[in-house]
């Protein structure tokens, strides 16, 4: 059972300035689903075949069986050269972890 505190604690790690409101709404929908997946782990499944593919439809999944092929990369200048900041080599961003 998640807790207000896993909530506050996830937050925190997240950056995320929760509201109580939202806080309280987090903490519902996240027992929710693990009320669920407690649930659906209640099913018998012995009977049931693994799954090597979720969708049931070949032509669901064509665009992730292409053929594994090696292609030219995007040369670094190319990619650098739209930029907004760069050192020549590698990206140039702000720094973004503060603690």
């Amino acid at each position: 059972m998640v807790t207000d505190k896993d909530v506050s604690y996830v937050a925190d790690l997240a950056h995320l300035d929760l509201t109580e409101d939202e806080r309280t709404r987090m903490l519902k929908d996240l027992n929710s689903i693990l009320d669920y997946i407690d649930h659906l782990s209640e099913l018998n499944t012995a009977n049931v075949e693994p799954m090597a593919q979720v969708a049931n439809e070949a032509e669901d999944v064509a665009y992730a069986m292409r053929a594994d092929e090696l292609r030219p990369c995007l040369p670094r200048e190319e990619g650098l050269r739209n930029a907004p900041a760069s050192d020549g080599v590698f990206f140039k961003v702000p720094k973004v972890i503060e603690r």
